[in-house]
């Protein structure tokens, strides 16, 4: 089993940052790959940026420049840094992991981008 716990969202302009964070706990040894997921109000949930264990990254073409996903395996910890913020990057941000060939996630953290 695996818990995810979300942390750092919050209210910001656009153009600003934020940093985003993911703690997981459990059998963090068995995860494989992690990632963040964006659902913005009346739409589905989708792809932000994931990685490997081993490293390798994949970002949504909206956010590739802009975001960064990283992780330290040892300590089971995921964050994504956010520049450049858009208003169409307001949504509840979920951490994903996977292990044991099964999907977890996060409760999710808000995110609004406005002025």
């Amino acid at each position: 089993q695996v818990q995810l716990v979300e942390s750092g969202g919050g209210l910001v302009q656009p153009g600003g940052s934020l940093r985003l964070s993911c703690a997981a706990s459990g059998s963090i040894f068995s995860i494989t790959d992690m990632g963040w997921y964006r659902q913005a109000p009346g739409k589905e949930r989708e792809l932000v940026a994931t990685i490997t264990r081993d490293g390798i990254l994949n970002y949504a073409d909206s956010v590739k420049g802009r975001f960064t996903i990283s992780r330290n395996n040892a300590w089971g910890a995921m964050s994504l840094q956010m520049n450049s913020l858009r208003p169409e990057g307001t949504g509840v941000y979920y951490c994903n992991a996977e292990a044991y060939k099964k999907t977890y996630w996060g409760q999710g953290t808000q995110v609004a981008v406005s002025s």
